[in-house]
């Protein structure tokens, strides 16, 4: 991806829609040269690929004003200097007493002006709108505490794929990112997110039952050293998941990234070997392989039969 220095503002307009994109000269990556303008790039790069997943999901800002060595900051709420073509999407949330209005990024102008906010990271919600309610994406979020690294967690994977295979279950594991691996099960909008949470609950206390000396669900984190942690409270209505092909605000904007099972299984694989540079070689070369992700026809009704 070229890194010349772009002109510090300009406004584009797509599908009728104006997008003005500003302080495109600001470091983001200040130790890989990357520009405001090479964030915006590369989501406009991915859009074709990306917006089929993020359709009709509630989208939560993280920004990073000042790029990934400033303050970054949540923000739920559209604001209220955004265009008015922005779609959003009403929420009651009673936990702040108020309406919050999330946006919905349907389009290439609502990903390239969420990007020129400074949204390095893609947090969606696990349901779509109008479903609320019933997600259509179980997770498991694996973790590795120090000692244990990543070929821990891609070990600690490979016993969740056979947990989900025994519930004709297929999850499709992703890089977080960071340090971790996200397996993204998806499923048919039938249950509420308590019930999903506790049917991945339950997968994870099988998998910590087999395998104790590399697992661990403690709550505190002093108590997981040397453990991969399984994550199953991401099920939870209003939580997010940085969702396949997210950039993270760590040096060397790595990407969220989808992960063939033969590359889990023969482990010489690490969150860091794919960024925003090479992301595209390795779209040429395997394609995307959570295709099969946007028709769900899984139900996990077998396991919440074996739970209830």
């Amino acid at each position: 991806m070229a890194r010349t220095a772009p002109k510090e503002a300009k406004e584009v307009v797509i599908d009728g829609k104006k997008v003005r994109l500003t302080n495109l000269n600001k470091p983001m990556w200040p130790g890989d040269g990357i520009t405001k303008a090479g964030l915006i790039r590369y989501y406009a790069d991915m859009a074709p690929i990306l917006l089929p997943y993020l359709k009709d999901r509630l989208f939560i800002m993280s920004r990073y004003p000042d790029g990934i060595n400033g303050e970054m900051f949540y923000q739920k709420d559209c604001p209220g200097y955004a265009p008015e073509w922005i779609n959003i999407f009403p929420v009651e949330s009673p936990e702040v007493g108020k309406t919050v209005h999330y946006i919905v990024c349907n389009d290439l102008p609502t990903l390239l002006w969420l990007a020129n906010q400074a949204c390095i990271e893609l947090h969606i919600w696990l349901a779509k709108i109008p479903r609320i309610n019933y997600p259509d994406i179980a997770v498991f979020d694996l973790d590795p505490f120090p000692p244990a690294g990543f070929s821990d967690t891609l070990e600690v994977a490979l016993l969740v794929k056979e947990a989900l295979a025994q519930f004709g279950l297929t999850g499709y594991p992703k890089t977080s990112g960071a340090t971790g691996l996200h397996i993204f099960v998806p499923i048919k909008p039938e249950y509420t997110y308590q019930e999903v949470r506790d049917a991945v609950e339950f997968v994870c206390r099988r998998i910590h039952a087999v395998f104790p000396q590399k697992t661990t669900m403690e709550r505190l984190i002093a108590d997981r050293t040397g453990k991969v942690y399984l994550d199953y409270l991401q099920n939870t209505r209003g939580k997010t998941m940085t969702f396949q092909y997210s950039l993270r605000p760590v040096p060397g904007a790595p990407v969220s990234t989808p992960l063939t099972w033969d590359e889990v299984r023969k482990g010489q694989i690490n969150p860091a070997d794919f960024r925003i540079d090479n992301i595209m070689t390795r779209l040429a070369e395997v394609g995307d392989l959570y295709t099969e992700f946007l028709n769900p026809a899984q139900s996990l009704r077998k396991l919440i039969e074996v739970i209830q």
